[in-house]
């Protein structure tokens, strides 16, 4: 984890969307963006064509893929990388978030609000779901960057205040907060609390701070890379333990 390169990263984007976009015209979200040059900060690198795909990043016979969502837009590209070419897949995860809430005429921000909701690393699980088949495939490396951001949201909405569904414009980044490299099946144990022993799946959604559901598909998951096994079964549910 390399701060001072993020934080380098953070100040071009945002010098460089000030200079050449207004509100609601930005070519690329400012996550997606930051997180990028962050990756590799030679731009000569970026968007690179490669197998009838667009690579964010490709350099030395190695793909780097940003998601911020939506893991099964990456299946295509996966299937025909793999073979090939190393590919990491970077997630960012709003670490903490401020909701900022921009006046669309001027552009500026009237209102700033801390939300109480934190993100945890295992909110990756509901997304890996997606590329499930691949994440054996000794050539694929998952990055995630838990990131303090600022969140903004236009007020053109319905209601007295506007706010009723808003216009989510962009996510600023601020800050890298931690930065976790999954190269390998074994490397998934991190995500588990040492805490846990025996434990149920709505345990570990309890004990990572996400939903019982996404509790459910990480131990699908973590079940399929031989990380967990199921050890009993009750009311509750299957029991797991850690490998």
């Amino acid at each position: 984890m390399d701060t001072d390169r993020f934080d380098r990263a953070i100040a071009t984007i945002v010098t460089r969307n000030h200079e050449n976009h207004g509100i609601g015209t930005l070519a690329e979200k400012s996550v997606h963006a930051v997180v990028k040059l962050y990756m590799e900060s030679d731009e000569d690198y970026h968007e690179t064509p490669i197998d009838g795909y667009v690579a964010d990043i490709f350099r030395d016979d190695r793909v780097i893929e940003i998601q911020t969502r939506a893991f099964e837009k990456l299946r295509g590209k996966l299937k025909t990388f793999l073979p090939n070419y190393h590919v990491t897949v970077v997630y960012p995860i709003p670490a903490n978030k401020t909701l900022c809430w921009v006046d669309p005429d001027s552009g500026e921000i009237v209102e700033r609000r801390k939300s109480n909701k934190h993100g945890t690393p295992q909110m990756i699980f509901s997304e890996l779901y997606a590329i499930k088949p691949f994440l054996t495939d000794p050539n694929l490396s998952i990055v995630i960057l838990l990131i303090d951001m600022e969140e903004m949201k236009l007020l053109d909405g319905y209601g007295p205040t506007k706010k009723k569904r808003a216009t989510k414009y962009d996510r600023l980044p601020l800050r890298l907060v931690e930065e976790i490299h999954l190269d390998c099946p074994d490397d998934y144990r991190m995500l588990i609390p040492i805490e846990l022993e025996h434990f149920t799946s709505a345990e570990f959604a309890k004990a990572t701070g996400i939903y019982k559901e996404e509790g459910t598909t990480a131990m699908q998951i973590l079940n399929e890379l031989g990380v967990v096994e199921r050890v009993d079964r009750t009311k509750k549910g299957y029991i797991y333990e850690v490998i």
